[in-house]
């Protein structure tokens, strides 16, 4: 007897969008929106940011959901949170933003909601200190990947890097370095004690070693 076919990451993540969706008491049926989501995310210029990095952090929330004050929308926000994604850009968390506004706005989705839902997106942005519960989650999330295991962080070292191949190696390490920087000198790097009890060690790991490959 043969074995199932394995089931593509977006095909996993469909019942997800239905009840997240529904979950906002939107007034449609989200469908065709949830087919969009999933395509920006499966373009193919990306290489880290894609589906993914999306599970690995509905992974997570699954874990931690107890800590979020709203977890609907931390959800909405995780979904919308890179669904615009270009290398060459500097408002991606703006245009992701601006995006779910105008959807959740379409469908219904009381205001309140959704001013909290493009907060949260625009915080992933990393430029500040999240404040609130359910933005340190939605960070802390974000920034797992920096506390990943050994492998998965080297995998996740080499996607980011394929995002970035038209910059010139210089140009690449000391931008890098910059951003590596940053993150390795936040004390703590995550917010959330359960997320910092699992990542931080592995994280200042991570971090130090990148550094020091970089130069």
């Amino acid at each position: 007897m043969s074995s199932a076919a394995p089931v593509s990451p977006a095909e996993s993540l469909r019942p997800r969008w239905a009840r997240d969706w529904a979950s906002l008491g939107a007034a449609s049926d989200g469908q065709a929106l949830g087919e969009r989501l999933l395509a920006a995310w499966s373009e193919p210029h990306r290489h880290y940011h894609t589906l993914q990095h999306l599970a690995e952090c509905f992974a997570l929330l699954d874990q931690h959901r107890g800590l979020a004050e709203r977890p609907a929308e931390v959800a909405m926000a995780l979904w919308f949170h890179d669904a615009i994604y270009a290398p060459r850009a500097r408002d991606n968390e703006a245009q992701s933003a601006a995006w779910a506004v105008r959807e959740l706005r379409a469908a219904g989705v009381a205001a309140d909601a959704i001013a909290r839902i493009e907060a949260l997106i625009l915080v992933t942005a990393h430029t500040g200190v999240p404040v609130g519960a359910d933005a340190e989650l939605l960070v802390d999330i974000d920034l797992a990947i920096l506390g990943a295991e050994a492998p998965r962080y080297a995998e996740y070292d080499r996607q980011v890097r394929a995002e970035y191949r038209w910059v010139p190696g210089f140009l690449y390490r000391r931008g890098r370095r910059q951003v590596l920087a940053d993150f390795a000198a936040r004390r703590p790097l995550y917010r959330t004690p359960a997320l910092r009890d699992a990542l931080e060690a592995r994280a200042a790991i991570n971090l130090a070693g990148a550094l020091a490959r970089l130069g």
